[in-house]
């Protein structure tokens, strides 16, 4: 276990660290040079290549003059080794063409190439006929040939001799350039040296600076600590010397004191969370509370709507029976669709406009129904069943009994931001005690064949300050006895932008 300890010191001692990084600064040093001479070298090897495309252009001159001796050889002498002599130099002439360019480039040797290769094609399949004569004995046709082929011949010479002028002057060129690059690499060599240098020195100044700024941090937190503060950060332990055992000790100190401190924080988000579930569990509850009071809206009204189809079904009126039952359809449909989902103005003004049809069937036509309605406000959300209780309190505790002609009026006016919802009634009326006791939810039901205002009126209230979480903005008015009610609603604008559905959509 000592010799352990002693090899760990001698190996994270600052004499270690530091001719390791001596070490480091050579081997790059090293790796540079050699970078830098394999670049030289390959200069020189570029320096070797440049007058390689006159080599080729000489190579190019010496082919065609190959072929051209040959053709002359085998038309004075017609011999089959002087044949095989050409057809062998064409085939390398053409080998030798391929390496030529064959596009049009914006570049002098280029384009003297280009020609040259399609020069050198014309006279190839000029030579070739040449020798097609000479071998069907038409001496008229192979002389004429010769002569075109061997102007083709002298031409392409010309051409080439002009090419492998310019390809010298641009070696040449190129030549010079490349030996300014050389001495340029040179001297670079001697520049990486001495930053190479220089910039062991600096890593050497940064290693011995961050030897000593674990102890600086450790006198900066220890200081800290003493004022109090002990939200400091645990010192990480870079190396495993002196140092580093002192930072291990002082953060598992520091550990120990900062656990009283977390039990306390772990206490107070315990408690944090058992409000939030509270929260949460009333949350629930009130929209438990919402649907409750939603399901309380006229469960026996079907009863009554289907004895009053069967019996104008037995009147016999099959037109007016249909209508009926459709309607009738279309307002418990849409009584039991939303009952849970929010519903748009005119969904709420269609389920009015069916109750309403559906009241005149079964009263003969005694309630006169006025609609006024904004446009351009249908699409205004609104919680749904809302509006049909409203004007059911109205017929039933309202104009029901009234021996007069009644009449309701329903209002709907957007105001900026607000919708102003009015519903009136020239009925019974209410004294100020009834008010009190509907808006108080103390109204009791007094007739199970219809409801009650105090359930009706009261279950409208608590679902709009459920939905709105606010109070202020239903109101009873009347008079007195026999002198109508109004009901005003004064709620938010909550626009969306589902299209209105047609007829018959």
């Amino acid at each position: 276990m000592k010799d352990e300890k002693e090899f760990s010191a001698v190996k994270n001692s600052i004499q270690t660290r530091l001719s390791g990084v001596m070490l480091l600064v050579l081997i790059f040093a090293l790796g540079i040079n050699v970078f830098i001479f394999a670049q030289i070298r390959t200069a020189v090897g570029r320096i070797d290549a440049v007058f390689s495309s006159n080599t080729a252009i000489n190579e190019l001159s010496d082919s065609i003059e190959q072929v051209e001796s040959t053709v002359y050889e085998y038309l004075n002498t017609n011999s089959s080794q002087a044949l095989e002599n050409y057809y062998r130099y064409e085939q390398n002439y053409r080998n030798l063409l391929e390496d030529l360019n064959d596009r049009n480039l914006d570049n002098e040797a280029k384009m003297l190439e280009k020609n040259i290769r399609r020069m050198s094609e014309t006279y190839l399949d000029q030579t070739n006929e040449t020798v097609q004569a000479k071998r069907g004995r038409n001496v008229e046709k192979y002389k004429t040939s010769y002569e075109d082929e061997h102007k083709l011949y002298e031409y392409i010479n010309s051409y080439s001799y002009k090419l492998n002028n310019l390809r010298f002057k641009m070696n040449s060129a190129n030549y010079q350039l490349l030996l300014s690059a050389m001495n340029v690499l040179y001297k670079m060599c001697i520049a990486v040296m001495l930053v190479v240098y220089a910039l062991g020195l600096v890593v050497t100044t940064l290693l011995v600076r961050n030897m000593i700024r674990p102890l600086t941090a450790l006198s900066n937190t220890a200081h800290e600590v003493a004022m109090g503060n002990l939200n400091v950060p645990q010192l990480p332990v870079v190396v495993e010397d002196e140092v580093g055992i002192v930072t291990r000790s002082f953060n598992q100190m520091l550990e120990s004191i900062r656990q009283n401190i977390e039990q306390l924080k772990d206490s107070m988000e315990r408690q944090a969370q058992m409000k939030e579930r509270e929260l949460l569990m009333e949350t629930h509850l009130k929209e438990a509370q919402l649907k409750y009071l939603q399901a309380q809206i006229n469960p026996h009204f079907l009863f009554n709507s289907l004895n009053a189809g069967a019996q104008l079904a037995m009147m016999g009126d099959a037109d007016k029976t249909g209508i009926f039952l459709e309607k009738m359809a279309d307002f418990f449909r849409y009584n039991v669709r939303k009952m849970e989902e929010d519903a748009m103005l005119w969904e709420e003004v269609e389920a009015v406009d069916n109750y309403i049809y559906i009241l005149n069937v079964r009263f003969a036509g005694d309630i006169t129904y006025i609609k006024e309605v904004d446009e351009g406000i249908e699409n205004i959300r609104i919680p749904s069943m809302i509006l049909q209780p409203l004007v059911e309190n109205a017929v039933q505790h309202g104009i029901h009994d009234c021996m007069k002609t009644g009449w309701i009026r329903m209002s709907i006016h957007q105001n900026e931001d607000m919708l102003d919802i009015t519903i009136s009634d020239n009925g019974a009326g209410m004294t100020e005690e009834m008010i009190a006791k509907v808006m108080s939810g103390s109204a009791s039901q007094d007739n199970e064949d219809r409801f009650s205002t105090g359930i009706a009126v009261r279950n409208v209230i608590d679902r709009l300050q459920l939905y709105y979480k606010q109070k202020e903005f239903f109101t009873i008015e009347s008079d007195g006895p026999d002198t109508g009610t109004t009901v005003h609603i004064m709620i938010p604008v909550e626009k969306d932008d589902t299209e209105i559905p047609k007829d018959g959509e």
